[in-house]
């Protein structure tokens, strides 16, 4: 299961600090998850207002 985070980011940057692989970078207004993703979950569980979802 993938994961994408959705326009509700906040760009907090919450996520990009607990991801294991550093696959998660800032974007334009959001941060976005990039390949080599191994689909823990960490991200979700971390995110303040659960913009992150299974694609």
């Amino acid at each position: 299961m993938a994961y994408k985070i959705t326009d509700e980011c906040l760009a907090c940057g919450a996520c990009a600090g607990e991801c294991p692989v550093s696959v998660i970078t800032e974007g334009d207004g959001k941060y976005e998850i990039g390949e080599g993703c191994i689909e823990c979950g960490t991200c979700v569980a971390t995110c303040p207002v659960g913009a992150i979802v299974e694609e």
